[in-house]
């Protein structure tokens, strides 16, 4: 009874909080819009018992997903946020490494303070230091009076209101879900491997590309991971920073919801979101069980 009741926690944990909610998304994305409230027609009712099931499935169509592949908007919101994601989670992997490696090869009893000004900014609102960002890129913020300043710009930047904000604030924000992984794998490295790849001929830069990387591939991919499938449905940062013209998905579907009260086709977006974001976590769960396989 006790391994009966542990296996299923996580189980219920997920019908309740995964499994459930997906199911009434889908629902609503295959019923017919409606001037109501909520804005939608259920298709299916259960009411009516099996007939009334029965009859969904005889009537069953798939209209609203139909609607996503006939306007432009929806496939490029797709791509556009695919775009982003992947870039960002480049970005951050680039800006992330170094400083996962410093922190691994500092002497111990700077480890614990340097982990603890990574996870700092969790400590405050995320919306708040999404804000903070707003004052820092606008053409009167900081950033552009400290180079004007330094004479580096003869006149104001228009970083606001870009991709470049977007990227900006997809790094500041998911740089701490990159920068611990990989820290958690580069702490475990062998240092005697590195002193062996020196002594069989390799130059510093060669061992770490050969020693270093393979051995941290681990923290890269679960860093990588941790990055891409948030920053792929972000509705913040984008609305925020880029303004109008950045198209992310995380936008289309808000407005969906709320502008356009059109919940069927929204509840389409966001099945269509997650079958897409489905791969990546499988991979990452995939590639977590072969690292427990390997530490067993």
């Amino acid at each position: 009874m006790r391994r009966l009741f542990l296996i299923s926690v996580p189980y219920l944990w997920l019908l309740a909080l995964f499994v459930v909610p997906f199911l009434i998304v889908l629902k609503i994305s295959l019923s017919d819009t409606a001037l109501a409230i909520p804005p939608y027609m259920p298709t299916l009712g259960f009411s009516e018992g099996w007939a009334g099931i029965k009859q969904f499935f005889a009537d069953l169509d798939f209209e609203n997903f139909v609607f996503l592949t006939e306007d432009d908007l929806y496939w490029k919101a797709y791509l556009s946020s695919l775009q982003i994601a992947a870039i960002s989670t480049l970005l951050t992997l680039l800006v992330g490494y170094p400083v996962a490696y410093g922190m691994a090869m500092a002497p111990d009893e700077w480890r614990p303070t340097l982990m603890m000004l990574v996870i700092l900014p969790f400590w405050t609102s995320f919306l708040i230091r999404v804000y903070s960002w707003i004052g820092i890129l606008s053409q009167e913020g900081f950033l552009n009076q400290f180079l004007l300043w330094t004479g580096l710009i003869s006149e104001p930047l228009m970083i606001l209101n870009t991709k470049i904000a977007v990227y900006i604030g997809i790094i500041y924000t998911y740089l701490p879900f990159m920068i611990l992984p990989i820290y958690a794998a580069l702490e475990k490295l062998d240092g005697s491997l590195l002193e062996a790849a020196e002594d069989l001929g390799c130059s510093r830069l060669s061992a770490f590309w050969l020693v270093t990387i393979p051995l941290s591939k681990s923290g890269i991919i679960a860093g990588s991971f941790l990055v891409f499938i948030p920053a792929l449905g972000e509705f913040v940062i984008p609305s925020l920073l880029g303004g109008s013209g950045t198209l992310m998905i995380g936008k289309v579907l808000w407005e969906e919801f709320f502008s356009n009260r059109d919940w069927p086709v929204a509840s389409a977006v966001a099945v269509v979101l997650l079958l897409i974001l489905i791969i990546p976590i499988i991979l990452f769960q995939r590639n977590e069980q072969k690292e427990r396989e390997k530490d067993q």
